[in-house]
């Protein structure tokens, strides 16, 4: 396949690489010593046990469906209604332009979205921006058809940055339903595990749903791989990129239908 400087330049963005000939593929294909070399070892740091009484657990907030923007960001930032209130340093509500032609769900926060109070950060938010870039949008300032709304499907961080638990999904999901209704989107990216078994109530894997366009109350819905997926399986950075130009369609087909 032929590939314009253009579309290289925007591949690129998302640190994919086009070869223009079998033997640079070949030779690319193979690590560069310094990667074969480096051994990586993780181990997660423990939570400090008894460091602080559990939070007393509260009832979910009423009337969220009713709720305008900053309501809704006030109920969030004092919802006490499942256990991961306990551990949080603060709560992620979502950050972006509230009139946004896009928005992206995630799934749920790590330590450092937990320290800075907004989704995608670190090594997966980079990637997410140059995705983002290749597709001429972004999170900071623009016009609503340029700039993203950016939500998670929890919150607040689970403890070592585990899987959220069922419960905890029900307990947030009225808080998303909202920030969904209130942006009124025009086309949505689902991000990950969580954020497609919330939106879509299906547990199929995302191989599965990825490739065609689903919907949300009849808001177009594409499904992709997560930014933190794609930096330990970059080989999917590719069908990632497919996903993007597919929501692109998507989004332009649903604005002239």
């Amino acid at each position: 396949m032929g590939w314009s400087e253009r579309q290289v330049a925007m591949l690129a963005e998302m640190g994919i690489r086009v070869w223009s000939t079998p033997e640079a593929a070949a030779e690319a294909a193979s690590p560069p010593p310094e990667l074969r070399a480096a051994v990586v070892a993780a181990s997660p740091q423990r939570e400090a046990a008894g460091a602080a009484a559990p939070a007393a657990l509260g009832a979910r907030p009423l009337g969220i469906d009713t709720m305008g923007w900053p309501e809704l960001r006030e109920a969030v930032a004092g919802c006490t209604a499942c256990k991961l209130c306990s551990g949080r340093t603060q709560t992620v509500f979502g950050v972006g332009n509230e009139r946004a032609h896009w928005m992206i769900v995630g799934e749920a926060p790590g330590e450092q979205e937990d320290q800075q109070g907004e989704p995608f950060v670190g090594k997966s938010g980079q990637l997410l921006d140059n995705m983002l870039r290749a597709l001429g949008l972004t999170r900071g300032d623009a016009p609503a058809d340029q700039q993203v709304y950016i939500a998670n499907t929890v919150k607040c961080r689970p403890p070592g940055n585990r899987n959220p638990e069922p419960a905890e999904l029900a307990q947030c999901e009225p808080f998303l339903i909202r920030q969904i209704a209130l942006l009124q989107p025009r086309i949505i990216l689902a991000m990950g595990r969580f954020a497609v078994q919330s939106l879509l109530r299906s547990t199929e894997p995302i191989g599965r749903l990825r490739g065609r366009v689903h919907q949300y109350q009849g808001v177009p819905l594409v499904v992709t791989y997560h930014p933190a997926y794609l930096l330990r399986n970059p080989e999917d950075k590719s069908r990632a990129w497919d996903d993007l130009c597919l929501a692109r369609e998507a989004l332009q087909a649903h604005t002239t239908a």
